[in-house]
Parts: structure tokens; C-alpha cells; sequence
């Protein structure tokens, strides 16, 4: 496929050749955001359209705005890799994936531009509507990848695609004292910790343990939901604003 027509108006066509044809099902249903973790936007684009990479995105989103789309939107993109989330390991088949020039943690974790910003929640925006993605399945890739991957990184503002009518979002808990669970710490309150993770989604047995894994899923959330302070540590802040996030999903709604 040497060319094809932009599912999103505003972007241009630069076709990629890394992609196949999604298994089990033809309409995605979460929407995956990435920082490129390399130093240049031409960079990551010629990666990104290498076929000896193995690697590719459905969009790239440039510092000053600039779309290119690299694979059509009912096709299989290789952005997600080893991944779960909500029993889902084959990520790529059920998402659109979108990589966002950044240098990422490697580079300094560089703000991101204001028109960079702008430009990610139009196509998100775009995206969710046309395929009706839940608030919820708008996720980052540390989110489906806790441990492994940790972009697009806490200063990623969640909360700004949040007011224009994208992904789902409560104001933090302030961090403050009281109890909390860390790595080594075992019980039923763990249990109920590692319980509400994987009801919201994370990719976690619930086994009483506060494990690597477990540490590894609550920093995760953190840098997604409580960027303020990324520890692992199960504190009342990070479990408050898990419980207010779960309490917000239509399905727990009294």
C-alpha cells in the first residue's frame, strides 16, 4: 500500500508499510498515546516507515501541530507491543495508535509545545467520535505496558484532553499522610488495591501481594492520574483518586 486517502481531514499521507489486518475485530475500541523518544521528527518518521523497524503508528503529531497519517485506521498498527488491558493483550488489533514527537525521558522529558497539544486533541477528538472509544479506553502506552513502557510521560497534560472532551479525568487527590501500601506488603487491602487496578483496566493479579508488578501498575496510574509524584507507593492520595475514577465510570454510577 503505497498511498491512501486520510481518515483525519487534516492530515498528510506518508505511508508506512509496517501493518496487517486487525484480528478479531474490525473496529477499534481504545485509542493509545505515545511520545517517539527520539531526538528529531524526522527521526522517528523514517523509523517509523522503515520496514526493517517492525514499528509504526496510525498518526504522527509534530511540535507544531503538523498530522501525517502512516496507516489507515481500519488496519493493524505496530505501536503497542508486549501489552493488556481490560483481558486484551493484542492491543494493536483493538486501538489506533498515536506517537507524538517528544524526546521523551531519554531526552529530558521536554514540555510539549502548546500547537503540539492542540493538535493531539483535535485527532483524538476526531478519532473517539467517528469510532465511539469510551472516555476510559483512551490510554497511554504505560498504561497497557506498566513497567515496560513509561511514555508518554507525566508531563503529558492529560487533564487539558480531558476539558476538550477527551479521555477521562478527576482532579487528583492533594498528597498528604496517613496509611499506606508499598513493594513487600501483603493482605487484604492489597487485594482490594490490586481488585480496583484491574477493574479499571490494568493488566494485574489480584494476589494479596504488593509485588514488582504491582509497584510497577500503580506508578503507571500515577503518571497518568497523580503526575504530581510517581513512587509506586500506594498512598491514600493515589487510592483516592483511583476509587473517584472507578466511581465516575458509567457502570458504577448509582
Amino acid at each position: 500500500m503505497s498511498s491512501f486517502e486520510a481518515d483525519f481531514v487534516g492530515a498528510r499521507v506518508l505511508a508506512s508499510p509496517n501493518h496487517g489486518e486487525r484480528i478479531g475485530t474490525d473496529a477499534p475500541d481504545r485509542l493509545i498515546l505515545h511520545y517517539t523518544g527520539m531526538e528529531t521528527g524526522e527521526g522517528a518518521l523514517a523509523w517509523l516507515r522503515n520496514p526493517d523497524s517492525q514499528v509504526s503508528s496510525h498518526y504522527l503529531v509534530h511540535e507544531d501541530g503538523r498530522i501525517d497519517q502512516l496507516v489507515p485506521e481500519t488496519r493493524r498498527a505496530w505501536h503497542a507491543g508486549r501489552s493488556l488491558w481490560k483481558g486484551v493483550e493484542d492491543n494493536n488489533s483493538h486501538s489506533i495508535g498515536v506517537e507524538i514527537v517528544n524526546a521523551g525521558h531519554p531526552g529530558g522529558l521536554p514540555d510539549y509545545p502548546e500547537a503540539q497539544i492542540a493538535a493531539v486533541a483535535e485527532l483524538c477528538l476526531d478519532c473517539v467520535k467517528r469510532w465511539s472509544i469510551a472516555p476510559e479506553m483512551v490510554l497511554a502506552h504505560s498504561d497497557i505496558a506498566p513497567v515496560r513502557k513509561v511514555d508518554p510521560g507525566e508531563k503529558f497534560p492529560w487533564k487539558n484532553l480531558y476539558l476538550t472532551g477527551v479521555g477521562h479525568w478527576v482532579e487528583p487527590a492533594p498528597i498528604g499522610g496517613g496509611r499506606f501500601f508499598q513493594r513487600g506488603d501483603a493482605g487484604q487491602p492489597v487485594e482490594a488495591l490490586q481488585s480496583m487496578l484491574a477493574l479499571y483496566g490494568y493488566g494485574l493479579d489480584v494476589t494479596g501481594n504488593f509485588c514488582e508488578r504491582t509497584e510497577g501498575v500503580v506508578a503507571a496510574f500515577q503518571r497518568h492520574f497523580r503526575p504530581e509524584k510517581i513512587d509506586g507507593i500506594a498512598d491514600i492520595s493515589t487510592i483516592d483518586t483511583l476509587h473517584r475514577l472507578l466511581s465516575s465510570l458509567p457502570r458504577f454510577r448509582a
